[in-house]
Formats: C-alpha cells, structure tokens, sequence
C-alpha cells in the first residue's frame, strides 16, 4: 500500500518525465519502484512471506519464522565486507602488533550500525536505489560521479578479491589461472539462476563458510584475558610508528565500512521485495551480520597475533599467503588450510556482492531491468554489466606483470576519498521528507552522523596525504588529526550559533514535529511526482567545496599511482 501526501500529489512539471514507469521497466502505476520485479512475495533462503499476508506475527515461532525469511541483507553485505582485503588488513594488525588494536572494532560497530540503518531504512520505504535517488534529488553531476566513481572503485575492489582467491588457491596447490577462472564462472553463474531465492541460499553457505576462522581462533591458544582487556582499552603498541599505525587503524576503518556496501544494501532490500513492516526484522539482520564481522575480525587479529608472538616472522606482514604459510608451521596445517579456504568464501562472496551493486547502480541509473527474479534473458543488460565486471576483473588478475600491488593501493586510497561523499549523501537523502516522510532521521541520528563524517574526511585527508607524501611522519599525521577536529568543532559550534541567533530573531520557526504514526503503510511517492529538494546556501557551499576536494583529491592520488607505475616498470 502507498500513502501520498497530499503536497506531492501534483501534476508534473513540463520537464519531468514519469520516470517511475518510464524505460519499460513494467514497474506498478503509482509505485515508485523502477523495476515490477521489485514487487511481489518475499522469497528468502529460509522461507517465504505472501505479499498479500498482511497478519502480524505474535508467536515466538511465527516471529522466528519471519526473521529466517527476511534474514539475507543484513548477513551478506557484512560478511561480505570480511573480503580479502579485510583479511590482508586484519592479519596485518594481529601479526605486526598483535591484539592491541582490537578496540577498533570495538568503535566501528555503532558506525556500522548507523550507516547501515539508514541504507536499509532508505531502501525499504524508497523503493528506489542509491544511485538513483542521488540522480534524481541532487542532478546529474553527482548521478554520474556516484555511478563512474563506484564502477570503477568496485572494480577495483574485485581485483582484490581474485587477488585473494589466487593466494587461497595457491597455498592448496591449485593452478592460479584455472582456479581464478573457475571461481569467476561460479560467482557469475551464482547471480544468474534467475531466482532470488536460489542466490541467497549459495550466499548463505557461504556466510556459513566464513565461520572456518572460529576453529583456527581456538587453534591457535589464545590468551583470553588479554583479548577482553584489548578490545575495551584503546592503546597503540608500544615502541611503534605513529604514522604506520595511525594508517592501518584508517585502513581497518575503509576495510569495514565501504561505499559498495551502501549501494548493495539498499539494492538488495528493494530486490528482496521487503516492506517497512518488516524494518525491525531486518534490522534484526543486520545486528547479526555486524556480530559476525567483528567476530571474524576479531578471530584473524587474534589468532594471527598469538601464532605469530615472539616468532620471527611477528612485525614482517607480508600478505595472506605469508598467513597461511605462517598458521600451517606454528599452529597446524589444517589451520592454514582452514585460513585458505576462509580466504577464498570471503573472496567468492566479496566479489558477487560488489559486483552486484554495480549492476544495481548502473540498473538505476539507465532505467535497465535489475533483479535476481528475472531471467538472464529478460534482463540482459543488468546481466551483462555483472559478468563483465567479474570476468575483467578476474582476467587483469591472471595477466602476467599486472600491477597487483598498485590496484590494491588504488583500492583502499579511492575509497578512503569517496567514502565521506557517499556517507554525506546518505545523510542528506535520510533528511529528505518528501523521500522519507516519517522515516526521515531524528536530531540525535544527525549529530552523530555529521561527527562520523567529519571523521572520515579528518581520515580521508590523512590517507591521500600519505598517499602523495610516503615519507610523511607520526607528528605530521597527528597535527591534521587535531587540526580537522579542532577546525569540525569551530564549524560545529559555529553552525549552531548562527542557528541559534536566526532562530532567536525569528529568521527560522521551529521545524514541524514528524508524525510517525504512518510509519509501517507510508511509502516514497513516484519519483515524477517529487519536486527536487531547495537547498540552502550552507549546503550549496558545501557539496560544491566536497566536489572541489574529491576531484582534486582523485587526480593528486591518480598522479601519484600512475608515477608510481612508472618508477616500478
């Protein structure tokens, strides 16, 4: 059922187009959805729910029922953030330092749980994907900067992932180039069954598989006090570099929290067909995947630290496969075959998923058909994009010479710089009331929210800094730490004062109280009938000083890989 406020049921503007139904998509008259298939029975991999069962779970049973049938989102998108380049991360942390790092999981968990929130928040009630109600709400600019800069990032990031699967393979001796090319087959054939629910259902075998890091943890007899006293007490470790831990502490941050994961949530919902009746199951979902991804983070620092401390190799991170050399002489051989495969499930599911919300992204954007329900055959295009950017992906990795380890700095960089513009668009979208209507976030959801993103952009900057200058040192990382906090509290307090002053001389009246009360039935009208969003001239200046930054940002760092190559060759 779709609620349309009475002041967005307007006639179009001569410009506007019916763009919920326009490019053959077949979507719903009066949805706002973009693709039929967006609607429909919930098929989960544990169960189903009828579109028109409108009953209210009340036993314990029939609310399990419920939770095994939404349960996927939530659980896919964060075990498939532990993918390889969390694993080389983490391991790193544990083997270089040991468990002193472990508070920082810790603290990403309700950023975690913020962004995430909003994501499936705005993917329920929406009906539309990220890319494009940044297109339609904020133009064509930032449409096609949030579309070309997460083809090309998650591209990126797939790389890494078949990077992973090459050194999980090569550990158990499986020839690197049938093996790479295999998997890729199977990621691909995986999505393009032309069921949702048997897609979800190989994603949670894989989800299961990610759990082979538990057996390794115990494995490798840890010291259970100073794990707790760890993950609660921040520290860094004694006699380190300030600046090479300062940068791992932001790679641990750009490896768990990742602008695909934004744009795959919020696709995934929609193509899941949930509704907002169901928001508390999945956010139930998604608290089981935030468990899962900080417990296998925790079980890699963990056991890397305690198989590696006072062996010789303990400080000398080399990559994953080092790892698994290293767990197979201090552990056992079946931890390193334990690590291999954990390596190459959190790789698989790593790749389909980023891949995915590529395919969602572009879907969006060009009014292409995209979803899971539909056969190859009557989605061609959504089809095509996710084969291809597997199957590139898959080959650059098994061409001889290939700047891997290039890519792989590329990766983190780039998503060091773009994570703080999706993080602010996902705030604004969030604000929106005539996307969000009663969902639109409270006060304290805001504040909280500016503070994380003054943070990642404090981090983005340290991370392009010590991209452009390696030599860069601990004092010097520390005085752009302070200098951005100090310079996000003036702009803070200074956004306040203003606020408080207009609002004191009667310049803003108090913003009307939200009324939630609709919450379950309300849904985002067509977006042909959304006039776009008036923005004031504080947010002006800002995404046109966000533009400035990223643009200068990208070709600096772009710079300084393309020198990099150059000076390796």
């Amino acid at each position: 059922m779709i609620k349309t406020p009475m002041t967005a049921a307007r006639r179009p503007s001569a410009t506007s187009t019916p763009r919920a139904t326009a490019h053959g998509s077949g979507a719903p008259a009066g949805s706002a959805v973009l693709d039929s298939a967006h609607v429909g029975d919930i098929k989960g991999a544990f169960g189903t729910i009828r579109a028109d069962d409108t009953s209210t779970p009340k036993s314990w049973k029939t609310r399990l029922k419920t939770l095994l049938a939404i349960i996927g989102p939530g659980l896919i998108v964060m075990v498939g953030d532990n993918d390889a380049g969390a694993f080389g991360t983490y391991s790193q942390a544990g083997q270089n330092y040991g468990t002193s790092l472990l508070w920082t999981l810790l603290l990403l968990v309700p950023v975690l749980f913020v962004n995430q929130e909003m994501v499936l928040r705005l993917g329920v009630v929406t009906g539309v994907g990220h890319a494009r109600l940044i297109l339609e709400r904020f133009g064509k600019f930032w449409g096609a900067f949030s579309a070309i800069d997460l083809f090309i990032l998650n591209a990126l990031t797939i790389i890494t992932e078949f990077i992973g699967i090459s050194i999980g393979l090569d550990y158990l001796g499986v020839p690197k180039i049938p093996g790479v090319i295999v998997a890729a087959l199977v990621v691909i054939a995986a999505a393009s069954t032309g069921s949702f629910k048997r897609f979800e259902r190989t994603c949670m075998v894989l989800v299961f598989g990610s759990l082979l890091l538990v057996p390794i943890f115990f494995m490798s007899s840890p010291d259970y006090g100073q794990i707790g006293h760890d993950f609660v007490v921040p520290g860094v470790p004694a006699g380190s570099s300030i600046a090479d831990v300062t940068l791992l502490i932001i790679a641990i941050v750009g490896t768990t929290i990742a602008p695909w994961q934004l744009f795959f949530q919020q696709s995934y919902v929609i193509d899941k067909r949930i509704t907002p009746r169901y928001m508390k199951y999945e956010k139930a979902d998604l608290w089981i995947g935030i468990v899962i991804v900080v417990v296998g983070a925790a079980a890699i620092i963990s056991f890397t630290a305690f198989a590696f401390a006072g062996q010789p190799e303990f400080g000398q991170f080399t990559d994953a496969g080092g790892v698994a050399q290293g767990l197979e002489k201090y552990v056992g051989h079946l931890a390193g075959i334990l690590f291999a495969l954990a390596l190459i499930d959190a790789s698989i599911i790593g790749a389909a998923a980023v891949g995915l919300s590529t395919s969602y992204a572009l879907g969006d954007v060009l009014g292409l058909k995209h979803s899971l329900h539909r056969k190859v055959s009557d989605a061609k295009g959504f089809y095509a994009a996710f084969a291809g950017i597997i199957l590139l992906s898959a080959v650059i990795v098994i061409i001889p010479g290939s700047p891997l380890g290039l890519l792989t700095v590329g990766v983190q960089v780039l998503a060091g710089v773009l994570l703080p513009s999706a993080t602010v668009f996902l705030l604004l979208l969030c604000n929106d009331k005539a996307v969000m209507g009663p969902w639109v976030n409270g006060k304290a959801m805001n504040i909280f929210t500016s503070a994380v993103i003054a943070v990642l952009i404090i981090l983005s900057i340290v991370l392009t800094s010590a991209t452009l200058f390696p030599g860069i040192d601990g004092t010097t990382i520390l005085e752009i730490l302070g200098g951005g906090a100090a310079l996000a509290l003036l702009v803070g307090l200074g956004m306040f004062t203003a606020r408080a002053i207009a609002k004191a001389r009667g310049g803003i009246s108090a913003a009307p109280a939200v009324d939630r009360s609709e919450r379950h039935t309300w849904r985002m009208p067509p977006l042909a009938l959304l006039e776009r969003p008036q923005l004031s001239l504080a947010r002006r200046v800002g995404l046109g000083t966000l533009r400035l930054y990223l643009l200068i940002a990208m070709v600096l760092v772009i710079i300084r890989v393309v020198q990099l190559a150059l000076g390796a060759a």
